[in-house]
């Protein structure tokens, strides 16, 4: 998963893949404030879709990468609610169901801009912040003039920079520990802008992480290729030493698969 829209209700996908085919800029937790403190495994399943009889991580990773959104961590509160207080502070009323419909639309748009333009899926910290904006933008055009959805987007923007605003997944925490307890690096690679940089470090299990590759410091946003190479060459590793761990079929798991890496996708409805 690669934005909050994911955290819509009904957005995660149904079905759980594991296997292997083939084909800059990160943040080493070092330079954090990272606490480790992850404990011992429950007995229980690592995540919904890891079968008891399948090795996680498989033979051969070295590093396990996981998406963020959706994955490790989701918003909190949901973010219809998020949304909604945020329009109401500045003397905005609407209902989450209408910003859902909205939001889908809006992030489609944007993800139509991007995969549109030359080179596709190139980013950086300007352009994500500007996708965001013309989100929010969009999805209160019909309630307010621009002056005022600005302060919707200023307000939000700095909503999602606070570890408050976010809370851990159980089957992410499951899932990074038994990496962790397997011996392999774990690492973060996410569509999410700097904003990750700031909060990494704050939050379990993303704190865990040894490596954090932001779309907006690489340069690029998964599906793009360059991504996934990028993080191999930072990494140095090769294609079969990394699995990717994420819940966005297209995003995640098939451009994972398109990179040459390992990917399995997990989230609550598998």
């Amino acid at each position: 998963m690669d934005s909050i829209w994911d955290c819509f209700p009904g957005s995660f996908p149904a079905a759980d893949v594991l296997a292997s085919t083939r084909s800059t800029a990160c943040v080493d937790a070092t330079d954090l404030p990272v606490e480790r403190t992850h404990p011992v495994h429950e007995d229980q399943p690592i995540a919904p879709g890891i079968e008891t009889s399948v090795p996680f991580p498989p033979p051969g990773v070295r590093v396990v990468v996981c998406d963020v959104v959706g994955t490790l961590v989701e918003p909190w509160p949901p973010v219809p609610l998020a949304y909604q207080r945020a329009a109401a502070r500045q003397g905005i009323e609407c209902s989450p169901d209408a910003l859902r419909s909205r939001f889908a639309d809006a992030w489609r748009r944007q993800e139509l801009i991007d995969g549109a333009s030359l080179p596709p899926f190139a980013t950086g910290r300007q352009r994500e912040r500007e996708r965001w904006r013309g989100i929010v933008h969009e999805v209160f055009a019909a309630d307010a003039p621009e002056e005022v959805r600005e302060g919707v987007f200023q307000d939000l923007w700095a909503h999602f920079a606070e570890p408050t605003s976010w809370r851990p997944l159980p089957w992410g925490t499951r899932l990074a520990r038994a990496a962790l307890d397997a011996g392999c690096e774990l690492a973060l690679a996410s569509n999410f802008d700097e904003r990750l940089l700031a909060i990494a470090g704050r939050i379990e299990p993303l704190s865990w992480a040894s490596h954090v590759f932001a779309s907006s410091e690489i340069g690029w946003r998964k599906p793009a290729p360059q991504f996934f190479s990028a993080i191999e060459e930072r990494l140095g590793r090769g294609p079969g030493e990394l699995l990717l761990v994420g819940d966005d079929p297209r995003l995640d798991i098939a451009a994972a698969h398109a990179a040459g890496w390992r990917a399995l996708s997990v989230g609550p409805g598998h």
